[in-house]
């Protein structure tokens, strides 16, 4: 039995087997419908989600499993004191896999020491996002070709996200990968990123705060939201939150195949004017995600399809 907490708990061998299958998957939607016959995915969610949860039970669904669970802390016994040990141990008895999505950061992990079946970290706090990390992995392979040789921004919360900080981890394991770091002074990579992840091995990166100066250098541009659910007070919150904006005149500065990603939710962080551009991909990057957490419960149930 395995768990995934971190894209590291994932070889790139094993990385490049979940990303064909998922391949394979998008290819032959039928071929799957039956694999997860009689099987049941929990999804936990203590904070909001609606495109993870939702994707991880249409994933589910689309193998011809069930799906039991909660979508928020209040809706779960979490609200009478629960603790998360004691809630794993109670699902591990009524379904045969489970994502977890959770505010603390180590959660999904205490939930592995004590549960009886694969758990999934579907996002703890701003630490780890690793089935996010799949879908973006996805979408750059199926559009770009190729997992090396790319120059990728990553734009606004460096500081909380999670899904920066999976994706940083995952693609350093790929040659010729160099990022560009575009945040405000408040909003940079956290150091143990930063030093023990990025300098530790000798990653190419560069520091911007201005998104108009990195953009011409560009193979991917990686937007992310500025978190309110992870600021401590509304005024920081505000001062931050429209410090990139990313339109038709900031995008007429990049290359002409360069890609545009985010995990979504956006604010406002991209114009909806960017959506009708080809190199706008997030909304193809939230069906990769089904595809590839198909492909994840497959591979951690252990379904072989022939």
């Amino acid at each position: 039995m395995r768990h995934v907490m971190s894209p590291l708990d994932l070889s790139v061998e094993e990385l490049e087997q979940i990303l064909n299958l998922a391949a394979d998957i998008k290819a032959n939607p039928k071929k799957y419908a039956h694999a997860c016959d009689g099987k049941k995915l929990a999804t936990l969610f203590y904070e909001p989600s609606t495109r993870t949860r939702l994707s991880f039970e249409a994933a589910m669904l689309n193998l011809g499993g069930s799906v039991l669970g909660f979508s928020s802390a209040d809706s779960s016994s979490a609200s009478k004191g629960e603790s998360v040990a004691d809630t794993i141990r109670i699902i591990s008895s009524y379904a045969d896999i489970c994502a977890m999505r959770h505010p603390k950061e180590g959660a999904p992990y205490v939930a592995s020491m004590y549960s009886k079946i694969p758990v999934i970290n579907a996002g703890d706090g701003g630490h780890q996002h690793p089935t996010q990390t799949l879908a973006d992995l996805m979408t750059i392979r199926s559009e770009k070709g190729r997992l090396d040789h790319f120059t990728i921004g990553l734009c606004g919360d460096l500081k909380f996200g999670r899904t920066v900080h999976s994706l940083i981890k995952a693609l350093i394991r790929y040659p010729g990968i160099r990022f560009v770091l575009i945040s405000p002074e408040e909003l940079r990579l956290p150091d143990y990123i930063r030093d023990d992840v990025l300098k530790a091995n000798n990653q190419d990166f560069r520091e911007e705060v201005r998104l108009e100066d990195a953009l011409p250098d560009l193979d991917l541009l990686y937007m992310t939201r500025v978190q309110k659910e992870r600021f401590f007070n509304e005024e920081d919150y505000v001062r931050m939150k429209d410090f990139y904006i990313l339109d038709k005149a900031k995008l007429a500065l990049a290359k002409d195949d360069m890609l545009v990603l985010h995990p979504l939710p956006r604010v406002n962080e991209i114009a909806t004017e960017v959506d009708d551009d080809p190199r706008a991909v997030y909304f193809k990057q939230a069906q990769y995600g089904v595809y590839v957490r198909m492909a994840l419960i497959l591979t951690l149930l252990e379904v072989e399809v022939c």
